[in-house]
């Protein structure tokens, strides 16, 4: 499967999101079609970044955990997560999937820096598929615990809404006890924004890309199962252990994308 420029790609318009240049005018379009709902939509992206930059440094510097598998890796940017958890821990391992062709052609290059950092081609929505590919359990020991990402990756699920809920019970179930589990995803705050999310939901569906559901916090919670939560639980990705103190309000697509982590017992 080739590389598409007339049908917009996840992944590429996420670089678009995040000002990269590996997009097309397609997936340029989808981000202009969204910021009609909300002129900062590109900080739906920058705060999943952000999240997932604060969340590896929180798993490798705290947990003890030294293997990662981020599923649904994306083009390679500022900050990947093998960058993030090697600098504190060298020798953590860190297994990438991802199915996008855009991806690939980027990312072997680009992402297998060291021994430690690897790369596989398959659909994350496939648990089974995930948790019996051969690269990946010749790098990922599931008798150890494991740092198990789905970072900005769910709400790209196309299908029956319940699935995405289905699909991390078959993941949790499969780790060992001491796992941990992050995910980040497009919220719907309840409140005012309310209706403001919704329309992005629907300019992000109804674009190029086809996908991008919001959901309530008490979805986003069920994803995580029977998990235990790290504090605070699942909240807006800004105010997920932020890194300093907040003076400026948050905007709209600030408000609109949550995350949180989970530990198996």
């Amino acid at each position: 499967m080739g590389v598409d420029p007339t049908r917009a790609s996840i992944a590429r318009v996420y670089d678009a999101f995040l000002l990269g240049k590996d997009n097309y005018e397609i997936d340029r379009e989808v981000l202009r079609k969204v910021q009609q709902a909300a002129p900062e939509a590109q900080d739906l992206a920058t705060e999943n970044r952000g999240f997932l930059i604060r969340a590896c440094r929180f798993l490798a510097s705290q947990t003890g955990i030294t293997q990662f598998l981020d599923l649904g890796s994306g083009l390679p940017t500022a900050e990947n997560t093998h960058q993030v958890v090697q600098r504190i821990n060298p020798e953590i391992k860190v297994v990438y999937v991802d199915n996008d062709p855009v991806v690939l052609a980027h990312g072997r290059a680009l992402l297998e820096e060291n021994e430690n950092t690897h790369f596989v081609s398959d659909d994350i929505f496939e648990p089974e598929r995930i948790l019996a590919n051969p690269d990946v359990v010749r790098h990922i020991d599931f008798t150890q615990p494991v740092a198990l990402l789905q970072l900005g990756t769910l709400h790209h699920y196309n299908g029956p809404k319940e699935e995405p809920a289905k699909i991390m019970k078959k993941y949790i179930d499969a780790l060992p006890s001491g796992s941990y589990v992050a995910i980040s995803h497009f919220s719907d705050p309840q409140d005012e924004l309310s209706e403001v999310a919704r329309k992005m939901e629907d300019f992000f569906i109804h674009s190029p890309m086809g996908s991008g559901t919001f959901r309530t916090k008490a979805q986003i919670e069920e994803l995580f199962h029977d998990l235990e939560m790290v504090e605070p639980g699942v909240k807006l990705c800004a105010d997920w252990w932020p890194d300093g103190p907040r003076i400026k309000d948050l905007n709209t697509a600030q408000r609109t994308i949550s995350g949180g982590i989970g530990r198996k017992n």
